[in-house]
């Protein structure tokens, strides 16, 4: 069933057109990336998608009752209410069912209704329709569902409960993402959903999309994320919307497949527009004359083969300017902070050699970037000492590109680093994607990607034999995001990065550092390497739990069964104990679905998830049961 046609749909901004002829359906059920450079349309598209902007040619058609559900870069998010107020928020409808349901069972006890049975018929449906609507959504486990979303968005005890508002636009950007999933609409427009998002919610938000029933259109610069989640992609390029089969990965390879047919076609095509138009010119006057004009009509009617479409990609690389020590860098019995702060972690001993590769991952606040500043000499560690090697010469990154001047234009920013004439800097900056006046342009009013742009041509003029950088993809698109890794790879120093890229930290890293939890652990390997023995560590934990629980079980239930009793009959008093009972093993299930959330351990989640629900389904019928006897 396709749940969204467009057809044909334009787009402009005075003369520059963003979209044109653009067409697809969205099916139920569909999992959809839409990619491209920046400012290619695709944000302009979900915006159309949503009926936030209007297309100046085509149509969109929604199919009968379909709701959409939109995450924008950038939400407009206020209020005075706490994170777990707003993501309660989103079960509005379920709240407004079940306290009229608590109405209409008050009214089972009405004279008028009881005496009347169409009456009470009416009631029964409605209680009936209330409750199926609840059951649909998993009503009866709501501030589960809540506690489960604000813990896997990486929202810590104390950020839960106090005012959204003082939290950071990041933050708020995460409730806004929990509320729209909790809502369940039939369709997700997610613009950028893993901005601000460390490794362990990416990777949550991850588990919950590919559980998720509905269609899902992602923008995203996460290669990971795409191939986990999308099994369709969209391309948004040079202003069409080309469909490609499959997740990232396979669309890469496909795009390159088809860019490569295309070109023989269009090369083969131009072969024989040429053969033709020089028949034309040499016969147009003489005897063959009316077979030149005859060709002439068929070129004038020939469909002509697009030339592929070439962007403006990146064109740099790195390189050490000289070869530094076998030993780069050596820390012994440091501690991360801030001086007027708590210590983020402690390190008994680090060292990194020549050639090295190290990834650093963890979640968001806890010391990463503080780590590379201390290693740069921008924030000296709490205790201990930092020592780098012999001919060391350090090349830095900064997330936040504070290291760039914000009163400066490209052209002296980059003047200031080398001596080259304007022309020489204007040419050397077009490898950077700066043409024309862009150059001219101050740093302060530059976008995030071209500040990073700004940031990686300084580097590369460094020499550097020591990169040290903090989120490098952080503003790249995905062509500069692939541009940037092969160019690392080509590069003949020591490499130390933080990303939450994992497509980035499968392709460079060769070591991963894990901070967290105020220590520093060491895996020799990518992060893929990392993420197969953590989830093989989890599950090995999951399976001694669960046989620990099966043989306590067991126990019970041979004690009990030993014990010679008479099968009581089945009044209301006895079913009103059971009930009693089930209700306290049900608020213990969700207490302990609630505590293993906080682990984010999806083996455990599962597993405890649904001996909640099989523990609310007895509950469920021992009610009906009760209602019987009563």
């Amino acid at each position: 069933m396709s749940l969204i046609i467009v057809s044909d749909i334009a787009k402009l901004y005075g003369s520059e057109v963003i979209l044109s002829q653009v067409s697809f359906r969205v099916e139920n059920g569909d999992r959809i990336g839409l990619v491209g450079a920046n400012g290619s349309g695709k944000s302009t598209l979900l915006n159309i998608l949503t009926g936030n902007i209007e297309a100046d040619d085509g149509a969109v058609v929604l199919a009968r009752g379909v709701r959409l559900g939109y995450l924008p870069q950038v939400p407009d998010f206020a209020g005075d209410l706490s994170a777990r107020e707003e993501l309660r928020r989103a079960f509005d409808d379920i709240h407004a069912a079940e306290d009229e349901m608590q109405n209409i069972a008050a009214g089972f006890t009405d004279p008028v209704a009881m005496q009347d049975p169409e009456i009470y018929q009416e009631l029964l449906d409605r209680y009936a329709v209330l409750q199926e609507k609840i059951e649909s959504r998993s009503g009866y486990a709501t501030e589960y569902r809540v506690q489960a979303t604000l813990d896997g968005l990486g929202f810590t005890a104390e950020q839960q409960d106090i005012p959204a508002e003082s939290l950071s636009g990041g933050q708020q950007t995460r409730i806004s993402l929990g509320k729209l999933l909790l809502g369940e609409p039939d369709i997700l427009l997610l613009d950028e959903p893993t901005n601000h998002l460390d490794l362990h919610a990416i990777e949550w938000l991850e588990e919950y999309l590919r559980e998720w029933k509905g269609a899902i259109i992602i923008v995203s610069h996460d290669r990971y994320f795409l191939d986990s989640v999308c099994a369709k992609v969209l391309e948004v390029e040079n202003t069409h919307v080309e469909e490609f089969p499959g997740n990232y990965t396979k669309y890469v390879l496909l795009k390159t497949e088809r860019r490569v047919l295309q070109q023989k076609a269009y090369e083969k095509q131009q072969d024989e527009i040429a053969r033709t138009e020089e028949f034309i010119r040499r016969y147009r006057a003489g005897q063959r004359a009316k077979e030149a004009r005859g060709r002439q009509k068929m070129l004038d009617r020939l469909e002509r083969i697009d030339r592929p479409f070439q962007s403006d990609d990146l064109h740099f690389s790195i390189r050490a300017a000289y070869e530094s020590g076998e030993k780069v860098l050596m820390a012994k019995d440091i501690t991360i902070g801030f001086a007027a702060g708590t210590p983020l972690f402690t390190v008994s001993s680090l060292e990194i050699e020549r050639g090295d590769r190290i990834g650093i991952i963890g979640p968001n606040g806890s010391g990463k970037t503080t780590l590379l500043r201390a290693i740069v000499d921008e924030l000296p560690p709490l205790a201990g000492a930092l020592k780098l090697g012999h001919n060391v010469r350090i090349g830095y990154y900064a997330q936040t590109h504070e290291t760039l001047n914000p009163s400066n234009t490209v052209l002296r920013e980059i003047s200031e680093d080398i001596t080259l004439s304007e022309e020489a800097v204007r040419t050397f900056m077009g490898r950077f994607q700066f043409t024309g006046n862009d150059v001219f342009k101050t740093i302060d009013a530059l976008s995030g990607g071209e500040r990073a742009r700004v940031a990686l041509a300084k580097l590369t003029l460094q020499g550097a034999n020591f990169l040290i950088l903090d989120e490098p993809t952080n503003h790249l698109d995905l062509p500069a995001r692939q541009f940037l890794e092969e160019a690392l790879k080509e590069y003949d120093g020591t490499l130390l990065f933080t990303s939450h890229d994992r497509y980035f930290l499968d392709a460079l890293a060769e070591k991963i550092w894990i901070v967290g939890g105020g220590s520093l652990k060491i895996f020799n390997g990518n992060y893929s390497d990392y993420h197969r023995k953590t989830i093989a560590q989890s599950e090995k934990s999951s399976k001694e739990l669960q046989a620990k629980r099966k043989a306590s079980q067991a126990a019970a239930s041979k004690a009990v069964s030993a014990a010679p009793r008479a099968k009581p009959a089945r009044t209301a008093e006895v079913v009103e104990g059971e009930i009693s009972q089930q209700e306290q093993l049900v608020a213990s299930l969700e207490t302990e679905l609630i505590e293993v959330a906080r682990s984010a351990d999806r083996i455990r989640i599962k597993q405890i998830g649904a001996a909640y629900e099989d523990a609310k389904n007895q509950l469920e019928a021992l009610y009906a049961e009760w209602e019987e006897l009563a």
